[in-house]
């Protein structure tokens, strides 16, 4: 069983974005592409987590319902997107986490970190996790790159602690889900989605889904809502590099997505812990 997490985030949530849109009306606009990314899931019978942005759901309550009655499953993705490295984040997570309960009817069980910036400066956000009565969480990347990763983290499941982020500890209550990754010219690097899914080739990241499948590990793959529905995005204006990290072979991104989930199969978080593979009932 793959893992699939649709990270719902609007147009000026990406980090690379940000520093360029701040004087820029924030306008949602992902919201409208929902009923697109909840077909493509109907038609590859695939369930997936929807880890939402909080002040999403706060302004078009519908997201909540659409992703509810549809069989997925909702998790939490910060309320604006916010690093968790970010200087007073801390001081403001326990609301954010209680807002989004309230949002949820409490169905939240699992969270993401935007930009994947769990690391050992955010560590403390897992103890905040473990008394909120989370189960899971999926913001380890075992590779390094310019703005995230944890290069000696286990890419299987495990279970995470303040204490050990990139190794199993037994006495951690949280269950990590490493995104997967793979080797290219001889370095780890990321293969479950978002850019690297629009700039490996096909035949790269299907074989790197089936070397997973092979060692009975679930590949943990994610992907934007905004990489779904670039028609939703506005023209933005950026440096070469942030330009190409965003928006490369974004108009192929649903396609790709779509061709994975018809050739493999795909869940969602909640459905691992439902239909938790022996391999993993020692952890669960």
């Amino acid at each position: 069983m793959n893992l699939l997490g649709i990270d719902f985030e609007d147009w000026y949530h990406p980090q690379l974005i940000q520093p360029y849109v701040k004087n820029v009306k924030h306008e949602p606009m992902m919201y409208k592409g929902l009923d697109k990314i909840i077909e493509l899931l109907r038609k590859t019978e695939t369930t997936a987590t929807f880890f939402v942005v909080g002040k999403l759901l706060e302004e078009n309550p519908e997201i909540f319902d659409k992703i509810i009655e549809n069989g997925h499953e909702i998790a939490f993705h910060t309320m604006n997107h916010d690093r968790l490295d970010t200087e007073s984040f801390k001081e403001k997570f326990n609301d954010e986490i209680e807002i989004f309960s309230k949002l949820t009817n409490k169905k939240s069980k699992g969270f993401r970190a935007p930009t994947f910036s769990l690391n050992n400066t955010s560590s403390w956000i897992i103890d905040l996790l473990e008394k909120s009565n989370y189960i899971y969480d999926s913001s380890v990347v075992p590779a390094k790159t310019n703005l995230y990763g944890m290069p000696n983290a286990e890419i299987s499941p495990y279970k995470i602690s303040s204490n050990s982020l990139e190794q199993h500890d037994e006495k951690g209550k949280i269950i990590e889900f490493p995104i997967m990754i793979t080797k290219y010219l001889g370095k780890k690097i990321p293969a479950g989605g978002g850019f690297y899914l629009r700039f490996l080739s096909k035949n790269k990241i299907r074989k790197s889904i089936e070397n997973y499948e092979k060692k009975e590990i679930p590949s943990t793959f994610y992907i934007h809502s905004w990489e779904l529905t670039p028609e939703f995005m506005p023209k933005i204006k950026l440096p070469f590099k942030e330009n190409f990290v965003t928006f490369h072979n974004v108009k192929n991104a649903y396609s790709r997505m779509e061709s994975l989930l018809q050739e493999f199969e795909f869940s969602s978080f909640d459905n691992f812990f439902q239909n938790t593979p022996k391999k993993f009932s020692s952890i669960i």
